[in-house]
């Protein structure tokens, strides 16, 4: 995600199509990864689903189990073939452009090149649409959080080169790094909860003694604490991913509560105005910030 930022920081104002391919290539590695994921979690339910079915059917009918055998075969097929696709995609990407070709992704492609307002032509002088751009980066900032750690480095990236240059585009990337790092918090503490329950259990049983009703009632508070922390993660994605689809659209956006203390910070650096449109979605191209 830092190369296609870096990329079309450089090439902005000099390339339409380097800074074109490079908006594609953020958008497949931030909502592309976000639609493949779910996908992959939709093929992989159903196929679960289907095999559990058809050896259900084979148990009861007393049948052997070598069509499900094949159903497995297939499903491993399936589910790494996914998986290549989604891989495959960006090689292709490089090479066509390395050959000069107009690489659009599948789907992708198409409606970035819209909203953006590219199309390929010779004269390269005049730019995308410069606010359509910065929407665009920010809110593949929030759709990277369903990246678990790596989605960082897309709002950090932008904050470091993007900042000093955009109110809209600091606003955005410091609440998304924020709410970014709360999610990746609530995994690591869910992680060491889980750990401590099990290490402490180990421990009781190592010993050669019996774990005693308090240790198991630790051991299995730990892993419903640990549960419940996980099955809040997904909420935390869901409103980042709503955040992002905000941005895009160009309506107001801040995370609750996050957004108005960054909001609050910020108004030592910008004017009130500045400030009001940075949080309000619209860019500013002009903004010089004193931090």
């Amino acid at each position: 995600m830092m190369l296609p930022i870096i990329g079309w920081s450089e090439q902005r104002q000099k390339s339409r199509y380097a800074s074109f391919q490079c908006l594609q290539a953020l958008g497949y590695q931030s909502l592309g990864y976000t639609i493949w994921l779910l996908s992959y979690f939709v093929v992989l339910i159903v196929a679960s689903i289907f095999i559990i079915v058809i050896s259900f059917q084979a148990g009861t009918s007393g049948q052997d189990f070598i069509p499900l055998a094949g159903l497995m075969t297939l499903m491993f097929i399936l589910i790494f073939g996914v998986l290549g696709l989604y891989l495959i995609l960006p090689i292709i990407a490089a090479i066509a452009c390395g050959l000069g070709k107009d690489f659009h992704y599948p789907i992708l492609g198409s409606r970035l090149a819209k909203y953006l307002g590219y199309r390929q032509v010779e004269d390269e002088s005049d730019g995308l649409i410069e606010e359509h751009e910065e929407r665009w980066l920010a809110s593949m900032g929030h759709f990277s959080i369903i990246v678990a750690l790596w989605g960082l480095i897309a709002p950090i990236t932008t904050w470091i080169i993007q900042g000093r240059r955009s109110a809209f585009l600091k606003f955005q990337s410091i609440q998304t790094t924020i709410f970014q790092v709360i999610v990746n918090l609530m995994y690591l503490a869910a992680g060491v909860v889980y750990f401590l329950g099990i290490v402490m259990l180990l421990v009781m049983v190592g010993l050669g003694g019996d774990p005693g009703m308090i240790t198991l009632f630790l051991f299995f508070l730990a892993l419903l604490l640990a549960a419940v922390i996980m099955l809040a993660v997904p909420l935390f994605h869901i409103l980042g991913q709503w955040a992002g689809y905000r941005v895009l659209k160009g309506d107001n956006y801040r995370y609750p509560i996050l957004g108005k203390q960054v909001e609050k910070r910020l108004s030592k650096s910008y004017g009130a105005q500045e400030l009001a449109s940075a949080s309000n979605g619209q860019p500013s191209d002009s903004t010089e910030a004193n931090l």
